[in-house]
């Protein structure tokens, strides 16, 4: 909304309104207002959700520390999801696409996860939202997310497409390499294709039409039959992994900070036509309003920290959980990064994965066997290391330290191909 009430005054000439045409400024603006929103009126957040009992209902798992944790204040998410849709709300452009698509995923995540953390707090158990629910409901987004990413007609890439000046004939470009010695005209030109970017390999894109031309070059008009299931997969493995991840005292906030700083640079990237053309990666139109949106995002993770941190004052609780892990899905399918996601989101497919492992090899042994063995003292994997004795602050701050590497591998990748 401020980013329109400067347009006008930029209209009218009042000096410095024009600032606001920035991304960076409007990206710098969402930081400092998410924090603002997050750290000031967290606190009254958690002041009325203690004043109306909505406290953390914890099952004694003999994990040190644990039942010391038995009341503290949960659905916390609600200051997260106020501190990524009021900045964003205030200096984004809010007719594009990408930014409508984000707040859609923010609101509809989040509102399943405070529906599973209100009928957990009214009915006094870890149940709440019943699991197929819950499925059905990221099923749903999902694919609402995925059918505005195909039908849209400004969700496009834009390629340079060379021509001899001689003959005015197309030159084709398989690589950087052709295009150095290609002709120096050309033209950008915006189609509509589902590409995508894939990590570690030369001329590193995917479409996903290819999975099924390879029939029929007739069946590209279908292609949308194999994306809206993979949107589905990622948003749904993606949202409950974050989920998983919410386990200590800061573990899924700091990561989730760290995760949106780098989706932050990529969609800084791939929304700027001169740095897309050089790191030659795909140049996607109006992406780079999500930069915006993003900052928000950081912004209100690290504010969270600020009472999330150890020992926490507040849990996120599913509001905040399922909320962040379906952003961080959407966004990286929005910039064509999703092939990314586990190198990116390395730390919350660990803790899916060894959940997987845990029962499945549970289950397995007991058939077997006729008793169930485990791999992991406990699953998720950072219940593991508690178990080992681990503190729990230094836990987190491992899996950070993991993060922030497995952070600068997903951006070296743009170039290390």
């Amino acid at each position: 909304m401020l980013y329109y009430l400067f347009q006008y005054l930029n209209e009218l000439n009042i000096p410095g309104a024009g600032v606001f045409n920035y991304i960076t400024f409007r990206a710098a603006m969402a930081v400092m207002l998410s924090l603002l929103i997050s750290m000031v009126f967290g606190k009254k957040i958690i002041g009325w959700l203690q004043q109306n009992q909505f406290g953390e209902i914890v099952r004694d798992l003999g994990l040190e520390g644990q039942m010391a944790k038995q009341g503290t204040p949960t659905m916390g998410g609600l200051i997260i999801l106020a501190a990524i849709i009021i900045p964003t709300l205030l200096v984004a452009k809010l007719e594009n696409v990408y930014i409508i698509v984000m707040l859609i995923a923010t609101i509809g995540l989040g509102g399943i996860g405070f529906l599973d953390d209100y009928l957990k707090i009214k009915h006094k158990n870890k149940d709440g939202l019943a699991g197929k629910f819950k499925i059905v409901g990221q099923i749903g987004i999902g694919l609402f997310i995925a059918m505005v990413l195909y039908f849209s007609d400004n969700t496009t890439v834009r390629h340079k497409v060379y021509f001899n000046e001689n003959t005015g004939q197309q030159v084709q470009v398989q690589d950087q390499d052709d295009s150095q010695r290609a002709p120096k005209n050309y033209v950008w030109k915006d189609t509509k294709e589902l590409k995508t970017t894939i990590p570690f390999v030369k001329n590193n894109e995917f479409d996903y039409a290819w999975l099924i031309t390879w029939l029929s070059e007739d069946l590209g008009k279908y292609a949308w039959l194999v994306f809206f299931p993979i949107v589905i997969l990622i948003v749904t493995s993606v949202s409950n992994g974050a989920n998983m991840t919410d386990g200590l005292d800061g573990l899924a906030t700091g990561t989730s900070a760290i995760i949106g700083v780098t989706l932050g640079i990529l969609a800084y990237l791939s929304g700027n036509y001169i740095f897309a053309d050089y790191l030659n990666i795909m140049y996607i139109p109006n992406s780079g309003e999500l930069v915006v949106f993003i900052a928000s995002f950081v912004g209100a993770c690290i504010g969270f920290l600020w009472y999330n941190s150890y020992p926490a004052q507040v849990f996120m609780g599913d509001t905040g959980s399922l909320a962040i892990g379906g952003i961080i899905a959407v966004f990286a399918i929005a910039i064509r990064k999703e092939l990314l996601i586990p190198i990116l989101c390395g730390v919350f497919l660990i803790e899916n994965l060894s959940v997987l492992i845990q029962v499945g090899y549970f289950k397995y042994t007991k058939k077997k066997y006729g008793e169930g063995k485990r791999v992991f003292k406990m699953a998720p994997l950072h219940h593991h290391y508690q178990k080992v004795g681990i503190p729990e602050p230094k836990i987190v701050a491992r899996f950070w330290i993991i993060g922030i590497f497995l952070a600068i591998i997903t951006i070296v990748t743009l170039k290390l191909r």
